[in-house]
């Protein structure tokens, strides 16, 4: 994964995971929500959440060899902490007990050299309770797909004439602007070549333009909140210590800028 393609995948992966940030002492922020959650069937069937995302492309070319890889958030209870672990699998079963799913891929010709690629993660863990927080460790959190092909190129979706069905992830070129070898079908919806704006100053797990949000929050935290947000994942330490690194040209710069079209 080139380093583009993966920075804009990582803030997929991390869009909202500490966004204000998370702490057992808040009612409001107690329960972590991020975009892309693949619930087990059972607590899915009550809640109206999806148990299973898929997404549609074209592929072109002669033959083209086209791999997938799933990427996702698992949370782990840890004493009387949670954090979150990334997880990535390939086509077949991916198993981080108590959470199981299945990753799907398969390509059908649409007429010669034309190909079109489904892909699917779907949630199947046996797990049948209704507590959401209980759910959320049987849960593939901020869940999406990265597709590459070899020997063929995509077709940027919003470009392409056949119907494609997608239901829970975005697919869209990334890297850079004019390489077609790699997809991402993110829960978030984004344009071809999308990038971390430069007025970013690092990695704050919450990516996709609201890194003001975050940094605000913080800032109102008062020092035995931030001790106990610090104690509660080690990405909330990352990003405390970065917060208070910052200078105030920095702080500015996260007001937004103005760019030409």
């Amino acid at each position: 994964m080139t380093d583009v393609v993966r920075q804009i995948a990582d803030a997929v992966l991390y869009e909202g995971h500490m966004l204000y940030p998370y702490r057992l002492s808040s009612i409001k922020n107690v329960q972590r929500w991020t975009f892309g959650g693949v619930y087990p069937r059972h607590y899915a069937r009550g809640t109206g959440d999806r148990h299973r995302v898929s997404f549609e492309c074209l592929v072109e070319g002669a033959s083209p060899r086209v791999d997938v890889e799933a990427r996702f958030l698992q949370i782990v209870r840890r004493g009387d902490r949670e954090e979150a672990v990334e997880r990535s699998g390939g086509v077949g079963r991916v198993e981080h007990a108590p959470l199981h799913a299945v990753v799907e891929a398969r390509t059908v010709e649409v007429r010669p050299e034309l190909y079109r690629l489904t892909a699917s993660i779907e949630n199947t863990s046996d797990w049948s309770g209704t507590e959401r927080r209980e759910a959320m460790l049987h849960t593939l959190a901020s869940a999406h797909l990265v597709a590459r092909v070899d020997g063929g190129s995509f077709v940027s979706p919003r470009e392409c004439d056949e119907a494609l069905a997608s239901d829970g992830l975005w697919p869209v070129l990334v890297g850079e602007r004019g390489d077609r070898s790699t997809i991402l079908a993110s829960p978030i919806i984004l344009d071809d070549y999308p990038r971390v704006a430069p007025e970013s100053p690092g990695d704050f797990f919450d990516g996709c333009e609201i890194d003001q949000l975050l940094v605000l929050s913080i800032l109102g935290l008062s020092d035995a909140e931030k001790e106990e947000a610090r104690a509660g994942d080690p990405r909330a330490r990352e990003i405390l210590d970065r917060t208070a690194a910052m200078s105030p040209d920095e702080l500015m710069r996260l007001h937004g800028a103005w760019r030409g079209v």
